[in-house]
């Protein structure tokens, strides 16, 4: 298994003078595709003044998202490099780990029965409950109890009393009456265009949810939001206002990538990739004769407190 290597920021990577074209926005940078087609390109625009003034930015955004691509390839590739890794460490090295745990517990166990010291016995216990730990109460309760105790169910099945059929609501005739009315008003076979289909399918399914809980108050409100109308379109960015927001999101987006392949790289897996990049292999195979050595030391050490 062969590891890539340490994964490269954008940053380090823009060590170089900043190409023509280039442009920051949100405190990144972002490249402008090349030197020298950003370079042409900006002489055509500027130089003649043909195009959008939009197409400085469509440059830059073009050049950002290949970039961060990139990068998105390179730190999945790593990802998936120390997922690898620890699973091969796990397979190889686990049974070792185990049964180092063990003879520490037993080696812990022996000394205590000998010494009867009240410190070596509770020694001997955290040995032995580190391996063999003891499941968690969410674990032995998943599913019947939250932070707050059990739930209502749960404990009536425990104490062998009927769990009680959820509360049956009556609507008043009040709350018959404006469901009846909202309903033969925002019915959503009453549409013509797909986008007022679905806005009435929305607001039907507020209006069933309240007339299924009997809520006069919210349905009377439902009446009243209905009365007044949808709400106005709202006037929607300009062009230029996109491609700065689609930066500014390419600008977030790489800082989380770096953030996860700086934890991926400071991870203990990661580290031990780092030690050796080009055979991890050769690595879990020096780490597993370590462990074995330690494994007959504490056999030895163990044979003697029992003999």
């Amino acid at each position: 298994m062969a590891y890539a290597g340490r994964v490269t920021t954008p940053e380090a990577e823009q060590s170089q003078p900043e190409p023509a074209g280039a442009g920051t926005r949100g405190g990144a940078e972002v490249p402008a595709g090349g030197a020298e087609q950003g370079g042409e390109a900006q002489v055509t625009a500027e130089g003649e003044g043909a195009g959008r003034p939009e197409e400085r930015l469509e440059r830059a955004v073009r050049a950002a998202e290949q970039a961060l691509i990139e990068y998105e390839i390179a730190v999945e590739t790593f990802r998936v490099e120390v997922e690898n890794f620890s699973r091969l460490h796990h397979q190889k090295l686990g049974p070792m780990y185990a049964r180092l745990d063990e003879l520490d517990a037993c080696i812990a166990e022996a000394t205590a029965a000998r010494t009867g010291d009240p410190e070596d016995i509770r020694k001997a216990d955290e040995a032995r409950a580190r391996v063999m730990p003891m499941p968690g109460v969410e674990e032995l309760f998943h599913g019947w109890m939250d932070g707050s105790g059990l739930f209502p169910e749960a404990e009536a099945m425990l104490t062998d009393q009927p769990v009680r059929p959820p509360q049956r609501v009556r609507p008043s005739d009040e709350a018959r009456k404006l469901y009846r009315e909202l309903a033969r008003k925002a019915h959503p076979d009453l549409a013509q265009e797909d986008a007022e289909r679905a806005r009435r399918e929305e607001f039907i399914t507020r209006v069933n949810a309240a007339y299924a809980r009997g809520d006069e108050a919210l349905l009377r409100e439902l009446a009243e939001e209905w009365a007044a109308g949808p709400a106005p379109k709202e006037q929607g960015p300009t062009p230029a206002e996109e491609l700065y927001a689609r930066l500014e999101w390419l600008a977030r987006r790489k800082e989380m990538l770096t953030l996860v392949a700086k934890e991926l790289e400071e991870s203990a897996i990661g580290a031990m990739l780092r030690l050796a990049p080009d055979d991890p292999d050769r690595l879990l195979d020096e780490i597993a004769e370590q462990l074995l050595a330690q494994v007959a030391e504490r056999e030895a050490a163990l044979a003697a407190l029992r003999g």
